[in-house]
C-alpha cells in the first residue's frame, strides 16, 4: 500500500458512504477476534471507525491478526451498512469498513496507560508520557476546539479592521507585577534580555506608530509561583486600539466574544454584556472577579453593628471596619460539621471566624440568633429571608479581609448546595477600578493595574491630594466568576504621566531608565488609545470544560515550572555558561570546594 494516500478520516464515514472505497491509517484502539472474523476499531483525530476482516481475505486477514493496542496501521476497504444493531455510541455507528488490503505502519511498545476518554493514572504519568496523553480523545477535542477558537478570533478581528503584527520575544526588563525570566546575551556578556510578561508597551508603541487597531495572539512568560490557572508561558489575545473610550474597547471584545460563544458552543452571550462597577462588586460580591450565575449577594451590617450586643460584631464596625452577610436560600439544612467547614474555609482568606444563623418556624436559631434584633433584625428583615434559609456573616476591623472572605464563602456554599446552575456563562463587566492600592508589605503606592493606565479626568485634581480616590480608566471582563480580560485606556499626555510616575515614587531617572523608549515616544504626538488582554488558555478552559488551563495546553508545565517529559529546565554545560560569561553559585560552590582540597593535600 505505499502509493496509497489517506482517503477519509476515520469519524467521518456515515451511512451515505456505504459501497465507497476508502484507505483509512490510524492508531489501533481494540481488537476483537470472534473466531475468524476480525473487527479492529481504527482511531485517527477524527474519530473511531470499526474494520472488519473477513476470512475470504485472507492476506488482509493475516496482517490483522498481528494487530495490538496503538500499532499504527492503514487499510484499504469498502464502506457498508452493518448487519447487525448499529452502535448508537459511536458517531460511525452505523457502518463498518470491509478491510481488502492492510499494511503495519509501525508496531507500539506496551503503554503506561489506557488512551481513553478518561484514566486512572496520576497526572505525573501523564505529563512524563504528554505525547501519549494527546492521543487521547478529550485533549484532542480540547485541542481542536482552541484552534477553532483561535480562527474564529482572527477571522472576527480581521472584520473589524485589525491589523495581526508581532512584538519581540527577547526585550527589556520592565516591571510589570510578575518575575521577568531573563535570557543571557552572548554578544553582550553580563547583559540580559526578558522575555514578555506581555507586549504592553509595544502595542503602545504600535498606537504610536499610527497602526490604529493591532492585535496578536502572543505568547507571554511570567516567573511566578503556578496554580491550575497559571503557566509560566502562557497565550493572550492583545489588542490595541487609537481614539476610543473605554466603551469602545469594551464594545469590540463583547462582540468578539459574542461571535465566538455563537460560534462555538451555539451560545447567545447578553447583548450588551451587564456592567458594574469595581467598587458595586466589592459591596455585592466581596471580590472583582464576580459569579454572577447565582444570587447570593452581600449586604452591608456594619452601621447597623455599631454598638450591638454581639462584641465581635461592635468591635469590627467601631474600628472602620466591615460586617457583612448573606442569605442562603435553604442553607437551614447545612449540619453543624458543615458550617464548621465553612468558618475553616474563611480563615484561609484571613477572617477570624463566620457567625451564622439558621431561620426555622418564623424565628431565628442556632448560632447568633440572639443577637439578631433592633438594627440587626431590620438589616435582615429587608432581605425577605424565608423559613430553610441559613444566614452568614464575616466581621473584622480589615475591610478587605472581610469582603474577600464572604466572597470566597459565598462561592463555596453555592456549590455546596449546587445552587450554580450547569451549562451556564455569566458575563459581566467590572469597571473603574481603583487607580492606585497600598503595597501590603511596603505600604507604599502601587498601580493596582501598570503604570500607563490612564486616571478618570475629573479624577485628575485628587492625584496628588487624595491619591487612593482616583479611578482608573479599566476594565475586567469576568466570565464565571474568572476574570478572562482586561485592559485600560492608555496615558498618552507626558505630563499626566509623570504625575502618576510621582504618586508612584518613580522619580525622573528611574522612569527614563526602566521606559525611557516608551516616554520618548508619548512625546512624539502619540494619540489617545487603550486596549486589552483577554487570556486565550482560560477561556478555552471555560469552553471545553477542563478544570485546568494544563488540559488545553499541548505541552503544559507542572505547578513547579518543571516539563516532565523533556525534562526542563535542566543543567547547562560548563561551556555554555562560560561562552555566556556566567558563573553559577553552584559552580563557585564546587570550584571552592576543589581549591579546599588541594590544599589540604
Amino acid at each position: 500500500m505505499e502509493t496509497q494516500k489517506k482517503s477519509h478520516g476515520a469519524g467521518t464515514l456515515r451511512a451515505k458512504d456505504a459501497d465507497v472505497e476508502v484507505v483509512l491509517m490510524g492508531w489501533v484502539n481494540a481488537v476483537r477476534d470472534l473466531g475468524g472474523t476480525l473487527f479492529v476499531d481504527l482511531r485517527d483525530r477524527t474519530g473511531i471507525c470499526q474494520l472488519v476482516f473477513d476470512p475470504e481475505d485472507g492476506a488482509a486477514l493475516e496482517v490483522g491478526k498481528t494487530l495490538r493496542l496503538e500499532y499504527v496501521v492503514a487499510v484499504r476497504g469498502a464502506v457498508r451498512l452493518r448487519s447487525g444493531t448499529p452502535n448508537r455510541h459511536m458517531p460511525t455507528g452505523e457502518i463498518e469498513v470491509r478491510v481488502v488490503e492492510a499494511e503495519l505502519l509501525n508496531r507500539s511498545a506496551p503503554m503506561p496507560f489506557p488512551i481513553a476518554e478518561t484514566v486512572d493514572a496520576n497526572e505525573t504519568t501523564r505529563l512524563k508520557y504528554r505525547f501519549l496523553d494527546l492521543r487521547r480523545p478529550p485533549l484532542q477535542r480540547a485541542l481542536l476546539l482552541r484552534a477553532q477558537a483561535a480562527r474564529a478570533i482572527r477571522a472576527f478581528l480581521d472584520a473589524q479592521d485589525f491589523v495581526e503584527l508581532e512584538t519581540p520575544i527577547l526585550t527589556k526588563s520592565t516591571p510589570e507585577g510578575a518575575r521577568d525570566y531573563l535570557v543571557p546575551s552572548r554578544v553582550n556578556k553580563g547583559h540580559f534580555f526578558a522575555l514578555p510578561q506581555s507586549p504592553q508597551i509595544f502595542k503602545q508603541l504600535l498606537q504610536v506608530a499610527g497602526f490604529e487597531r493591532y492585535y496578536q495572539i502572543c505568547r507571554c512568560f511570567r516567573d511566578e509561583d503556578l496554580r491550575a490557572d497559571r503557566q509560566p508561558e502562557f497565550t493572550q489575545i492583545d489588542m490595541e486600539m487609537s481614539f476610543v473610550t473605554p466603551a469602545d474597547v469594551m464594545d469590540v471584545t463583547s462582540g468578539m466574544l459574542r461571535s465566538l460563544f455563537q460560534t462555538l458552543k451555539g451560545v447567545d452571550v447578553p447583548d450588551p454584556i451587564p456592567a458594574i462597577t469595581w467598587h458595586e462588586a466589592m459591596s455585592r460580591y466581596g471580590v472583582d472577579n464576580p459569579d454572577v450565575r447565582f444570587g447570593l449577594e452581600l449586604f452591608d451590617a456594619t452601621e447597623a453593628s455599631v454598638g450591638a450586643a454581639f462584641q465581635v460584631f461592635a468591635d469590627a464596625a467601631g474600628q472602620g471596619g466591615l460586617v457583612t452577610g448573606l442569605v442562603v436560600p435553604g442553607g437551614a439544612a447545612l449540619s453543624r460539621k458543615d458550617i464548621d467547614g465553612l468558618t475553616a474555609f474563611v480563615k484561609t482568606y484571613g477572617a477570624k471566624g463566620l457567625a451564622f444563623a439558621k431561620r426555622e418556624n418564623g424565628a431565628w436559631s442556632g448560632g447568633i440568633a440572639k443577637f439578631l434584633t433592633g438594627a440587626l433584625a431590620d438589616v435582615l428583615a429587608a432581605q425577605a429571608v424565608s423559613d430553610g434559609d441559613l444566614v452568614l456573616f464575616v466581621a473584622d476591623a480589615d475591610v478587605s479581609v472581610a469582603r474577600t472572605a464572604a466572597g470566597r464563602v459565598r462561592v463555596r456554599v453555592a456549590q455546596q448546595l449546587n445552587l450554580i446552575p450547569e451549562d451556564a456563562f455569566g458575563f459581566v463587566w467590572v469597571t473603574d477600578f481603583p487607580m492606585f492600592e497600598r503595597d501590603s508589605e511596603t505600604g507604599k503606592l502601587a498601580a493596582m493595574h501598570h503604570p500607563f493606565t490612564a486616571p478618570h479626568p475629573e479624577d485628575l485634581p485628587k492625584l496628588e491630594s487624595d491619591p487612593l480616590g482616583v479611578r482608573a480608566r479599566a476594565y475586567d471582563i469576568v466570565l464565571n466568576g474568572q476574570e478572562i480580560g482586561g485592559g485600560s485606556v492608555r496615558i498618552h499626555d507626558m505630563d499626566v504621566q509623570a504625575r502618576v510616575f510621582r504618586a508612584l515614587g518613580i522619580g525622573d531617572d528611574e522612569a527614563k531608565s526602566k521606559f525611557g523608549f516608551l516616554l520618548d515616544a508619548l512625546s512624539f504626538g502619540a494619540p489617545p488609545h487603550g486596549g486589552l488582554a483577554l487570556g486565550f488558555d482560560r477561556l478555552v478552559a471555560i469552553l471545553t470544560g477542563a478544570e485546568s488551563i494544563r488540559d488545553v495546553i499541548a505541552f503544559p508545565k507542572t505547578t513547579r515550572a518543571a516539563c516532565l517529559m523533556t525534562d526542563a529546565p535542566s543543567p547547562s554545560s560548563a561551556a555554555q555558561l562560560q561562552e555566556l560569561g556566567i558563573a553559577t553559585l553552584e559552580i563557585a560552590k564546587q570550584e571552592q570546594e576543589v581549591a579546599t582540597d588541594d590544599e589540604e593535600k
